[in-house]
């Protein structure tokens, strides 16, 4: 079995890695109730005999002692991580894998990345060796942040290149949380662009998250436990509300409930990797069959049914349903409509109860409405994991190449124009060693032809699909 590390960085990328423990524990919980330390755990968590001094030994098999998350914590404020460590995943956490400074990169991509990059990368990359050193075969890491913020932006892409200059052959998948136009970070703009080129540079896999969505998605989740019809409520420890599981007070931390659709979607992400299945993928076929193209590894990705993330009491979505949610914008985690765009490729990643007949069937029943790009009809790539979410019979996650995603950058690129154009704030980030004005062209020029690329595939589509001639064999 292969491991992953997860690296959360900056308040989001915390917040969001600590739901996804939180929820991982659970699941195993679930399933391994003997309490015996098996593949299946191994693959994000070690086993650790506490009573060693120092590091632990590492415990390969038998009872379960103590579980420590394969993680490393970044943040250069205390709070977030504090407060991890002070709640019920305390104990989860190395104390040795955590990085944290006090000041903050107030905002600034530059203090993150050229400030706080310097400062701390011995630092982190030792965590991340050490890491590496207790994984038998570590094939990805896992970095979430948000790209709004100073720390998770600049901080975070950092990361992303001491990360291919040190482990070049180990895979890197990013979720990145893009900020919503109404973002109260006013040099957002600023700190997304410049972070979207180290993601263009840099990255294997980017699940680019949308906050607006994700808050669409709530509320559509409030609207259903609020309606009063039959049986629409919401079942006591929710997952996506609150600790208490009162929808009520879900408002004293809103983006709680944003958090855990994110970590639902690295559960299922994950899933092959931390359980068996009838059609098991691997994390680097995703790269391997979804990126035809190095620049172009941005996936858009929709979860169905959404009650699973709100622990609703509602009749379950038939099976057939649950595919034809996947494909609809009401589910896409970035405000996008793959169904009028095209398809590079697209990954179907089924948890439960399903058969490899159902998958078939539902992919030769979409078909003939999305639009894939005429070198890559078949571009489909299917996983079957037989353990479904806690108290649900199934799940699907479907990941998108899909041109779809250039409206996410074109209106990026155009929030940012409208500050640059002024040089509004400029001078913060101009003031921070080793920043250069030309980072601003060079990141506006990258992204700039990342869309050019989007819109050429976009040029060819409703172009006829030609028959590839095959070699005709004489009987």
């Amino acid at each position: 079995m292969t491991q992953s590390v997860v690296v959360q960085v900056g308040q989001c990328g915390n917040q969001i890695g600590c739901c996804f423990w939180d929820l991982a524990l659970r699941e195993h919980a679930a399933v391994n109730q003997k309490g015996i330390y098996d593949n299946a755990i191994s693959s994000f968590f070690r086993n650790v005999d506490t009573r060693v001094v120092g590091d632990g030994v590492s415990i390969s098999k038998g009872r379960i002692s103590s579980l420590k998350a394969r993680a490393v914590l970044i943040d250069m404020e205390e709070g977030v991580v504090n407060e991890i460590l002070q709640g019920p995943l305390r104990d989860v956490f190395d104390s040795k894998q955590l990085i944290t400074d006090i000041s903050g990169s107030g905002n600034n991509w530059a203090v993150g990345h050229k400030v706080f990059g310097s400062l701390y990368r011995e630092q982190i990359l030792e965590k991340l060796r050490k890491s590496a050193e207790h994984c038998d075969c570590l094939q990805c890491f896992f970095i979430i942040h948000s790209m709004g913020g100073g720390t998770g932006s600049g901080l975070g892409t950092f990361l992303l290149k001491v990360l291919e200059d040190e482990f070049p052959e180990v895979y890197r998948f990013v979720t990145a949380v893009y900020p919503s136009s109404e973002d109260d970070v006013i040099t957002s703009p600023y700190n997304s662009m410049l972070a979207m080129r180290e993601l263009n540079e840099h990255a294997d896999c980017v699940l680019p998250i949308d906050n607006q969505s994700l808050f669409d998605i709530i509320s559509k989740i409030d609207l259903v436990v609020n309606s009063g019809k039959l049986g629409t409520t919401v079942k006591p420890k929710s997952l996506v509300t609150s600790n208490e599981g009162a929808v009520k007070k879900r408002h004293k931390k809103p983006f709680d409930a944003m958090n855990n659709i994110v970590a639902n979607l690295l559960l299922s992400l994950t899933s092959s990797a931390r359980f068996e299945g009838s059609l098991n993928m691997d994390l680097n076929e995703i790269s391997m069959n979804l990126v035809p193209f190095p620049q172009l590894h941005y996936l858009v990705s929709s979860l169905t049914p959404l009650y699973t993330l709100a622990d609703v009491n509602i009749p379950p979505r038939r099976l057939d349903q649950m595919f034809s949610d996947a494909f609809s914008k009401d589910h896409q985690l970035i405000q996008a409509d793959p169904r009028h765009s095209l398809y590079l490729a697209c990954a179907l990643i089924v948890r439960g109860n399903v058969q490899i007949s159902d998958l078939r069937r539902n992919i030769e029943r979409l078909k003939p409405a999305l639009q894939f790009v005429s070198w890559n009809q078949e571009g489909w790539k299917t996983s079957l994991c037989s353990v479904p979410p806690v108290g649900h019979s199934h799940s699907l996650l479907a990941l998108a190449n899909n041109t779809c995603v250039k409206p996410t950058f074109m209106e990026l690129r155009e929030r940012f124009m409208r500050l640059y154009k002024k040089k509004a704030h400029l001078h913060h980030y101009l003031h921070v060693d080793g920043m250069e004005e030309s980072a601003f062209a060079d990141a506006v020029s990258s992204l700039s032809a990342l869309i050019q690329e989007y819109e050429e595939l976009d040029a060819t589509k409703g172009m006829p699909v030609q028959d590839v001639p095959r070699l005709s064999v004489a009987l």
